[in-house]
């Protein structure tokens, strides 16, 4: 990356949403393989109420639980200003110009398309998906629709609205029974990190998941429960989005849950998974597919599931901000396929700067001439 000053870098992270602690353990990564020497950089955390905020060692503060002294913050929806505005004192000043937003938000309010639509509004540079690539990432109803639609294999999935569940629970548990056979997985539509989700074994357990799943949305899906591997790999790219090497998750519990994912020693990933080279390159031109079927950018974790007695592959969902913890598998596998961490967060901003490029060569002016 060629510059003559440092770029001006805004790390966003913490968040409305249920992964808000996931995205303090992702920032911390993020921010400890930023190379100073090309980044001045800003932090901006959002607490679980919304509020923004930016200060030295802000990471920390929102770790801690103690934000007080921090200055209140925005970026506004107005690319005749853009950058970042100190809203203190109910007076808006002016702080400095933001070259790039790297998000590091997980879950609702970042990476769902809303953040997405309120930077571009900003006319601002940022990691990750346009509102698009996010919106329909981040439904795992919606996804599944549009998978389906390009031939693409996935997991069987049906939606369960929360207004269902509520007003007619009997109706609601019929209509799931009637879809496929236990077990079944039961989950939020609109979040990740495994939080909300349930291995459901029977009428009195799938009760119990969609009541916790509709806590965190307003949508839930249900799908059916396979006897499978886990598979997963990571895609970094624009237009022309490459694959890494696919990597297995081994469950320390039933299932792949959040506390399996963060907590659990006993969990552990195999890169690279042991798979015949066909399947691996298979899998991989499957999440290319996936990856621009949703019009994509920057990066995506993909999580395939292979059927142990059947041997076919299936997608079960797409990451557009994955996870970038110490066990985190997107930037693992980046690794194992020979980029380094510090490369690979380069890259993600060079492919910031270069969508945004593309971005403002479209044409926003149509005035036909009168006859």
């Amino acid at each position: 990356m060629m510059m003559d000053k440092k770029l001006q870098l805004g790390v966003l992270f913490g968040g409305r949403s249920g992964e808000h602690a996931v995205s303090l353990m992702s920032a911390r990564f993020i921010l400890s393989v930023l190379d100073p020497d090309k980044y001045a950089i800003t932090e901006i955390g959002i607490t679980r109420d919304g509020q923004w905020l930016t200060g030295e060692n802000a990471l920390q503060a929102l770790t801690d639980g103690d934000t007080s002294g921090f200055t209140p913050v925005t970026i506004l929806p107005d690319p005749a200003r853009s950058g970042l505005y100190s809203l203190q004192d109910g007076e808006e000043r002016f702080l400095g110009e933001l070259d790039v937003v790297f998000p590091v938000l997980h879950g609702t309010f970042g990476e769902d398309g809303t953040l997405q639509g309120l930077l571009e509004m900003a006319d601002l540079a940022y990691v990750g998906p346009g509102v698009v690539g996010a919106a329909v990432g981040m439904d795992k109803g919606v996804f599944a629709d549009v998978m389906r639609a390009n031939n693409i294999p996935i997991v069987p999935t049906i939606v369960i609205l929360r207004s269902e569940i509520h007003m007619d629970m009997q109706t609601a548990l019929d209509k799931i029974e009637a879809f496929g056979a236990y077990p079944l997985f039961v989950k939020p539509a609109n979040l990740g990190s495994s939080v909300g989700i349930s291995k459901v074994k029977s009428r009195s357990d799938l009760l119990e998941g969609l009541m916790e799943a509709a806590e965190y949305d307003r949508r839930v899906v249900v799908q059916k429960g396979l006897n499978v591997r886990e598979i997963e790999v990571a895609v970094l790219g624009n237009d022309n989005p490459q694959a890494s090497v696919p990597g297995e998750v081994l469950p320390g519990a039933e299932f792949y849950s959040y506390d399996a994912k963060y907590h659990d020693v006993h969990s552990k990933t195999v890169i690279p998974a042991e798979l015949p080279a066909e399947m691996i390159e298979h899998i991989r031109d499957l999440a290319v597919r996936a990856y621009k079927a949703i019009d994509l950018a920057g990066l995506a974790r993909v999580d395939f599931f292979l059927e142990k007695d059947t041997g076919e592959l299936y997608i079960n969902e797409l990451n557009t901000i994955p996870g970038f913890t110490q066990i985190s598998m997107y930037p693992m596998l980046w690794e194992a396929s020979g980029v380094s961490n510090q490369a690979l967060v380069d890259r993600l901003i060079e492919l910031a700067l270069e969508r945004k490029a593309d971005r403002d060569a479209t044409k926003r002016d149509f005035r036909r001439d009168a006859v």
